[in-house]
């Protein structure tokens, strides 16, 4: 009997043992997730000031880095391996293309904006992470090409121009005195910027968020967050991942880094986090101080007409500017289902979707994803029926000549595509998936803002017969 009794103590204590422990492990986190997601965010070291340190004179950028290198000799290095020195992936297979794979990015990729950076290096590598890319033959093995003050100089005494040199006019020693741990200035000098003006391209980066109100986002505006907060960064390594450029789902940021995936005190909110993005319903709009571009119309570049920022710039064509703007609403498992690549065939008679987010109803891996559409009207070839890339910014290109078939003929010398000589303008689609501008839940969408007869989601087009709380199925795709 006595052993009996020890066999029991002791297989209960081993029970304990198993259900208790796990808990112990993952139970703080889950509260600390819904009440205090800031214990998560990562812990910044302490940043030594510079100014006494560097000394001088720097009479080319250069010369700026290889004092960096001095102290921080692995970083260079550690830059030339990520996407913002390369603007390129390593080889992955290509949605929509059979047995294509390749490195793809900014420096060879074709978009529905400036469109793409071949022959035009001189503004769009304003940029890019480096100094005086000019042409195919920038050495990207040179660590002495490697821009740190990009990232790590106070914005107040540094700016980029023309081929990613420093602006004429900055003072390299005030501005490698002043480095620090990056800050909103430096990501957003770039990124808020993008497509050539504020809020162009994203939707929800522009500059209001350089300094937030807490209705702007309320990560950046209350928390007072940095970017390198959720895009957090190992070895210069920054994670996240834009649609735009990369066609694979890996190295992204989640809500999840932080919060609970049961936050809610209402368990029937909790359970459309199965099917529904955090974003959906916490980033209701964008655009909401400063407006975004969704529509750029090439076509009439060149033309005489009365120029204004937000309608029509003789360089660019016509534009249509929008504030607090409504989401498009897709399925999305963070990757894409096609990516356009330069050559591939169009039918102009339709519009010609660039990255299509992968997902539907049917994905397990699929959430309703908020997205900011732009549409575009943009040169192709009428004999080989591809979309071209046009030479704008550089020398003898569109913005200085206003000659289209010139333009797009010194554009395919740089992109090894042949052109015709006969051009016209389809219409494309760029999606852009909107995470940022986040609200706190009394400006969240509530239950109506959805599940009524105006609601804003269609059901139909997101594969459900209609609104799941009218015909009695469950708000699940699984």
């Amino acid at each position: 009997m006595r052993n009996f009794r020890y066999i029991w103590l002791v297989g209960l204590a081993v029970t304990l043992a198993v259900i208790i422990i796990p808990l112990a492990i993952f139970w703080p986190r889950a509260e600390a997730s819904a009440d205090n997601p800031r214990a998560f965010l990562p812990k910044h070291k302490p940043h030594t000031p510079h100014a006494n340190i560097i000394q001088g004179p720097f009479n080319t950028p250069q010369e700026v880095t290889r004092t960096c290198l001095k102290c921080h000799p692995e970083s260079a290095q550690e830059v030339m391996q990520t996407v913002h020195w390369t603007w390129e992936s390593k080889p992955v297979p290509i949605p929509g293309h059979d047995n294509v794979v390749m490195g793809i990015g900014k420096k060879n990729l074709i978009n529905n904006f400036c469109i793409g950076i071949q022959g035009n290096w001189n503004k769009c590598n304003t940029c890019h992470a480096g100094y005086g890319w000019s042409d195919n033959n920038f050495d990207f093995n040179n660590p002495e090409n490697v821009d740190c003050l990009a990232c790590h100089a106070d914005m107040a005494t540094y700016a980029k121009a023309d081929y990613g040199l420093p602006a004429e006019g900055v003072d390299l020693v005030a501005a490698a005195k002043s480095v620090r741990l990056p800050t909103r200035e430096n990501c957003g000098a770039c990124h808020f910027d993008g497509g050539g003006g504020n809020g162009v391209k994203h939707g929800d980066l522009d500059e209001s968020l350089y300094f937030p109100s807490e209705n702007l986002d309320v990560h950046m505006g209350r928390e007072d967050m940095q970017c390198t907060d959720c895009h957090r960064t190992e070895k210069h390594q920054i994670k996240g991942r834009m649609i735009s450029v990369s066609v694979e789902g890996s190295n992204q940021v989640y809500c999840t880094d932080c919060h609970s995936e049961r936050l809610h005190a209402d368990e029937r909110i909790n359970t459309h986090v199965k099917t529904v993005a955090c974003q959906t319903c916490h980033v209701p709009s964008f655009a909401l101080k400063d407006p975004t571009k969704t529509y750029w119309d090439w076509s009439t570049a060149g033309q005489d007409q009365p120029e204004d920022h937000y309608t029509f710039l003789k360089i660019k064509g016509n534009f249509i500017y929008e504030k607090n703007v409504r989401p498009t609403y897709l399925w999305f498992n963070e990757s894409v289902s096609y990516r356009y690549l330069l050559g591939d065939k169009i039918d102009p008679t339709k519009p010609t979707l660039l990255n299509p987010p992968a997902g539907d109803i049917n994905d397990p891996t699929a959430k309703i994803f908020p997205f900011k559409v732009h549409v575009a009207r943009q040169p192709y070839d009428k004999v080989y029926n591809y979309l071209l890339q046009p030479l704008t910014a550089g020398e003898g290109g569109l913005w200085t000549t206003f000659d289209w078939a010139d333009a797009l003929r010194k554009g395919s010398e740089f992109t090894g595509l042949p052109f015709s000589g006969e051009y016209d303008f389809a219409e494309t689609w760029m999606y852009w998936p909107i995470t940022h501008m986040v609200q706190t839940s009394p400006n969240a969408l509530q239950c109506n803002d959805c599940h009524s007869v105006n609601g804003r989601l269609d059901w139909q087009a997101l594969g459900y017969p209609g609104d799941p709380m009218q015909w009695g199925g469950r708000f699940s795709n699984r």
